[in-house]
This record gives C-alpha cells, sequence and structure tokens, in this order.
C-alpha cells in the first residue's frame, strides 16, 4: 500500500501489526528524534520489519507532531516514547541516553542497538531478519557486532517526494571509502556493566579490572571477530575491521535537495551548529554505486505502513506532518535564499570523492587517550607490541590489499581525481582501490615494485598473459614501456571488465579485455600474470600442461586471498623447472621464474 494514500482512499483496511516475539528474548531499538514526522512511520515499520520487538524514541522540541506520532504508537503497543527533557548545559544525544540507561523498557533489553533517526538496519543473509543475525552471531561464540554506515546520496534527485526513503535512494558510497565507516552496536546488554552510546556501549570502570572484558567477543559486519581495542574505545571502523557481508547500517543524512532543506531549517537533534551546509552534503552525498538491497523489505515494510495507516488518529497526525513539511518548503522554495543553497549543492556534488574531507568532532589526542586508557587496555595494547618485538623470521607479512574484494561497479559516473602513476593514470577511486591504495595512488607510488621491474622480465617481442585482469595497470605499464610486447588480458566478471576498460581508455590505450578461458597452447605466453582469486595450485598444474611460461607471477586478489597458499604454488612451479624465486615485494605479489634467461 502506498504511504501517500489517505485511509479513505484505501479500501480494506489491513490490520495494527503485531509486536514482535524473538527466540532471543527482548531486542531493543533506541532513537531520538526531533520533528521527524514524515519519514517516522516508515522508520518504525522498518524496524519492525528488521524484527525487533521493541522500540524506544526519546523526543525533544518537536514542532511537526512527531511526538503526538509516537504516544499513538504507544497507544497501539508498538512503541515506547519519552520525552527528552534536556538539562542546560547538556546536548540532546547525550541526554537521551542518559535517561535511556536508567529507563526499565531498556535495562530489561537482551539485546541493544542506537539509532538515529535516518538511519536504517539492513541485514544481508537469509531473510534479512535479525534473529537470523543473531543465530550467526551466537554461532560464532561472540555477544554483539559493530556494524558500519554505508552512506546513501542523493542519487541526483532534487524535488520533495513522499515516497519511501529506503526506495527513492539507491546510491551509495563505495563499501572501501573510509570517511563513511562511523559504526552503531548491536549487543547484549546489562545496565550493571554498560553505559549506552550512540556508536557503541562503554563499559563501566567497576567492570574493567574483572573478568568481564575477556568475555566480551564483537564481530564486524562480515561476521568477523574484532580487534580487542575496540572493547574499549573508538567509534569507527578501520582497514583491519571494516566488514559489510552480514549487515550494514544505511545512513541517509541528505536525501534530496529538498528534504535536505527542510532539514535545514528544522534543526537537528544534536544540536550542531549550521551541520547542514554544503560541506557536509559534499560529505554525504556519495552516489558511486548503487545498492539496491534494502528492496528486499519494501512489502513487508510496506504492509505495516499500511496497516499503520489504518489507525484514524496516526493517518491524520501522518499526513498533517507531511503537509506542515511541504508547506515550509513551498514558502522556503519561493525565496532566493533556496536558489542560492540549491546551487551550492550542485556545486558539491561535483566534489570528487577523493577530495571529501571528513572533519572529526575534535582534533585527535593521542597523549590525552593514553593518559586515560585503563590497565586493562594497556595490557591489551602489550600483546600487540609482543608480536611486533619478535625477530622478522618469526612474523608473518601479510598481503596489502589493494584491490576491493566482492562485487565491483564502475557504471556510475561520478567526478573522479586521476594521479600519474609511473607510465600511466590512475583514479582515486574507492570502487575499486582499498583505502591503502588510494594513498598509494596519490603518491604515484601505486605497485611500485611490480611498474619497475615487470618490463624487464620481458625479451623483445614477448608475449603477455594477464589472467583475472583487474585494474590494467601492470599491461599497460608494460605496454608503454615495451609496446612490441604482445599483451593478452582475461577477466570473465563484468564489473572488473568495465574497470579495466575505464583505466585503459582513460590512459588512452586500445587494449580489449577477453572472458572466459584463455588458450595457453595459443597464447604462449613468456610471463604470465595471475590475479584471479578462483586459481588454485591445481589449476595452475593444469594451466601449465599446455605450456610453461619462462616466469609467472602472482599478485592483486589472487596474492590477497590465496596468500597462505603460496608454499603450494611454489611446489607447482618448481615442477615445471621455475625455481628461481624473484625478490619481488611480499606484500604484494610472489614471482617465479626458470633458472636460466633464454629470453
Amino acid at each position: 500500500m502506498n504511504a501517500n494514500r489517505k485511509i479513505s482512499d484505501t479500501g480494506q483496511k489491513p490490520g495494527i501489526p503485531q509486536k514482535n516475539v524473538s527466540r532471543h528474548g527482548k531486542l531493543t531499538a533506541v532513537s531520538m528524534m526531533k520533528d521527524e514526522g514524515p519519514y517516522l512511520l516508515e522508520w518504525v515499520a522498518h524496524h519492525i520489519a528488521v524484527g525487533f520487538t521493541d522500540l524506544v524514541v526519546y523526543t525533544n522540541d518537536c514542532s511537526d507532531g512527531t511526538d503526538d506520532m509516537l504516544i499513538r504508537l504507544q497507544e497501539l503497543g508498538l512503541v515506547q516514547h519519552r520525552r527528552n527533557d534536556i538539562p542546560e548545559g547538556m546536548k540532546p544525544q547525550p541526554s537521551a541516553l542518559k535517561y535511556a540507561q536508567n529507563e526499565p523498557e531498556v535495562g530489561n533489553s537482551d539485546w541493544i542497538m542506537v539509532f538515529d533517526a535516518d538511519e536504517f538496519l539492513c541485514i544481508r543473509p537469509g531473510g534479512g531478519t535479525l534473529d537470523t543475525l543473531i543465530d550467526g552471531i551466537k554461532a560464532a561464540g561472540a555477544n554483539g557486532m559493530v556494524i558500519t554506515w554505508r552512506i546513501f546520496g542523493s542519487g541526483g534527485v532534487v524535488n520533495w517526494s513522499r515516497d519511501p526513503v529506503s526506495e527513492q535512494y539507491l546510491m551509495a558510497a563505495p563499501q572501501m571509502w573510509n570517511k563513511g565507516w562511523g559504526v552503531k552496536t548491536l549487543f547484549q546488554f546489562d545496565p550493571d556493566k554498560w553505559n549506552l552510546g550512540i556508536h557503541r556501549p562503554k563499559l563501566k570502570n567497576k567492570v574493567l579490572d574483572t573478568g568481564f572484558p575477556e568475555t566480551v567477543i564483537w564481530l564486524n559486519g562480515s561476521g568477523r571477530e574484532m580487534e580487542e581495542y575496540f572493547k574499549f574505545r573508538g567509534w569507527r571502523s578501520i582497514v583491519r575491521t571494516i566488514g559489510y557481508d552480514w549487515a550494514q547500517i544505511n545512513h541517509y543524512a541528505v536525501k534530496s535537495v529538498d528534504s535536505y532543506a527542510i532539514r535545514k531549517f528544522r534543526g537537528n537533534v544534536n544540536n550542531k551548529a549550521d551541520k547542514y551546509n554544503d560541506d557536509y552534503w559534499s560529505l554525504q552525498d556519495r552516489n558511486e554505486v548503487r545498492d539496491d538491497t534494502m528492496l528486499r523489505y519494501s512489502a513487508r515494510r510496506s504492509e505495516i505502513v499500511a496497516g499503520l495507516l489504518s489507525d484514524q488518529a496516526l493517518n491524520r497526525l501522518h499526513f498533517a506532518a507531511l503537509e506542515r513539511a511541504e508547506a515550509r518548503l513551498k514558502s522556503f522554495k519561493s525565496t532566493s535564499e533556496y536558489a542560492e543553497f540549491a546551487q551550492k549543492l550542485s556545486i558539491a556534488s561535483a566534489v570528487p570523492i577523493s577530495q571529501v574531507e571528513a572533519k572529526p568532532p575534535k582534533a585527535r589526542d593521542p597523549a590525552g587517550i593514553a593518559t586515560k586508557m585503563g590497565d586493562v587496555e594497556k595490557r591489551t595494547g602489550d600483546k600487540r607490541l609482543q608480536q611486533q618485538a619478535k625477530p622478522p623470521q618469526d612474523r608473518v607479512v601479510l598481503p596489502l590489499d589493494n584491490l576491493v574484494r566482492g562485487a565491483v561497479d564502475t557504471s556510475a559516473e561520478v567526478p573522479l581525481e586521476w594521479h600519474a602513476n609511473h607510465a600511466l593514470s590512475l583514479p582515486a577511486d574507492p570502487r575499486i582501490f582499498t583505502p591503502p591504495a588510494l594513498l598509494s595512488i596519490e603518491a604515484g607510488k601505486y605497485d611500485r615494485n611490480l611498474a619497475r621491474n615487470a618490463a624487464a622480465l620481458l625479451g623483445r617481442g614477448a608475449r603477455y598473459l594477464e589472467l583475472g585482469a583487474t585494474t590494467g595497470f601492470l599491461a599497460g605499464q608494460v605496454m608503454r614501456v615495451r609496446p612490441d610486447a604482445e599483451i593478452t588480458l582475461v577477466q570473465s566478471d563484468p564489473g572488473w571488465q568495465d574497470a579495466v576498460r575505464m583505466i585503459l581508455r582513460y590512459n588512452g590505450i586500445e587494449l580489449p579485455v577477453q572472458g572466459g578461458i584463455a588458450d595457453m597452447a595459443a597464447i604462449r605466453p613468456d610471463l604470465l600474470v595471475i590475479g584471479d582469486a578462483a586459481i588454485t595450485p591445481d589449476h595452475l598444474k593444469n594451466i601449465m600442461q599446455a605450456h610453461i611460461p619462462h616466469t609467472i607471477i602472482l599478485t592483486g586478489l589472487l596474492w590477497s586471498e590465496r596468500h597462505s597458499e603460496l608454499d603450494a604454488f611454489a611446489r607447482v612451479a618448481a615442477d615445471a623447472g621455475l625455481t628461481l624465486r624473484l625478490p619481488l615485494d611480499p606484500q604484494l605479489s610472489a614471482a617465479f621464474r626458470a633458472g636460466f634467461d633464454d629470453a
């Protein structure tokens, strides 16, 4: 049912939804809101659809009926509404969380997650339900999950619409864009041990030197165990902890230009001065990659919204909130101020993602943090130092993940910065490259070791074959330095094919990318570069039955994902007569060559 239709237009009325029941007990979403009337029912319906059994919402200074809507939802048994009476000198969010800490409806919860009104939990496995997610968390022996934001932009939408937010805005930041890595934490709650926080809870001082911290095991959004430090501090993911395979927080901070205008003159729940300006828009209006995972909830969410609108009082309040917002927007759009505002946002949208700044709330103070660290946290840090103190031969050199894993989509035309790297230019594009790779690209040093040495491994007129081409960088570099070489690129994944073509095209290089399986007997490469993570040592052995190249380089996604199988690859190479291990950077690649040079 369309939430834009009033109850008199709906025909047969669906019933008010029933409160959820979970096999994991009481699952509570805590939020704080101010003037969210136009969006409230969608947020409530979505989190009922996800599987929360309880919703507790604090409001302050509402002028659009948000609080009245929540009161009615409480009367219907679906939400608990609480007033956020803010003490002088305190901001709204900390005030609400202080109240929530002592609220019985929160305190007797089994699992808790704190949300803003523009944040929607999105779960990927199974049917996308909270019960399924908690099943996975418990199966891993954990008691919480640190779930990272995925920033969703305007998608180029300018005008106001009553359509659901989660259906209008399907363009998002790349997963590896680290300026959008704020987190929210789903965790088992004990008010005697935890203080609630907007991003993650904090251990109470009285439990720091007990055995309790050792029992805290949190996973990241891909189901991998979080690092120890996050038990004690931090509010965002880092390269080592990022993950979206199981869950993400869809963060709709800007929506359309018109919606952003409404938020600007409405104010915000945390009283941040001039928050809704063009700098904030530039940060949040990220539209590089399509992500429509949320559409899995559309049918159930729409059903719940229709049921809510079957209540006469809630129906009246909902449409009154919409009409009030639209009247205020109409008044604002008739002014010259709106035209100037919209123009600034248009300019901000054109800022390349690599130039966007994310200004921290305050400067980091390492000395101050160290002073505040408790003994338990220091002991945790000491474990890492002990590992770093080991002799090099006892430490494993892990591969440097330069390329994103999973699906790659470069189809959206977005502004990008390009940087000279050796003989080519590369884009500062987090749809393709990880944060460490972006830093090396900006410095002009991407895959420097390989770029400097690959061409020297080829004799005149030699043949170069790359299986699993991802960026085309190494092949393009070889082509520029050795135009006499015969180069063949093979990549079966359409997303990576597009990425290779985009980079080569920008550099003016005409080099086709083949799909399917390479014919080794026909190509007979002298240098075989393998970046396809699907190729195992056994696959390599089969490949070389048709032809043995003089040199093999393992790199890219294969090196990132199969680094632990190096010994097996080395045995296959040695059996084929490639016994010489070349001294390339072990973070980027491994290379094997025949013990003689007949090139």
